[in-house]
């Protein structure tokens, strides 16, 4: 009859292979390392690890003083507003608010050089006819007739609160 082989497997300790692969790292992501040291130098010059460092001591007094901040109703509201405006300024095309943004200096410069000159009804309806004054004459009373739309449909899809709250029994 045979008789059976010994096996002993030599033992694998998970700290040698860790210690083997840490002292190959330099070599073999020497790279990687140096990048990640430049990071560490900038972040430390321009003293976000300083903050950042701050931040963690301050720890729960620096979460309880944000979280105490944004529960308020007015924190609630401006939230809801930020994330409101989100939407509708996604909605306009940025080469409209160009023109609209560009148009606020020039106006401004043309009402500051002309103000030693007479202000006449006449000249304010002679400018008021050109192409460009009736375009941009025609682009507010559409604004203003779309807000008046959505201020009926507000009103009549809203409870209106009375001035005098209703006695408590």
């Amino acid at each position: 009859m045979a008789s059976p082989l010994e096996f002993h497997p030599s033992p694998n300790n998970p700290m040698d292979m860790l210690r083997t692969r840490l002292d190959s790292a330099p070599q073999e992501h020497a790279e990687a390392i140096l990048a990640a040291y430049d990071i560490l130098q900038l972040l430390h010059d321009r003293g976000v690890l300083e903050v950042i460092r701050g931040a963690l001591a301050a720890g729960d007094d620096l979460l309880d003083t944000v979280v105490n901040a944004i529960n308020t109703p007015e924190a609630v509201r401006a939230l809801r507003n930020l994330m409101f405006w989100r939407s509708v300024l996604g909605q306009i095309e940025p080469l409209w608010f160009q023109g609209i943004f560009e148009a606020i200096p020039e106006g401004l410069s043309t009402a500051t050089a002309q103000r030693d000159d007479p202000i006449t009804l006449w000249r304010i309806l002679r400018r008021g006819v050109t192409k460009d004054s009736l375009r941009g004459l025609t682009a507010a009373v559409d604004f203003l007739e779309s807000f008046g739309r959505h201020l009926n449909s507000l009103e009549h899809s809203v409870p209106l609160r009375s001035a005098n709250p209703p006695a408590r029994s």
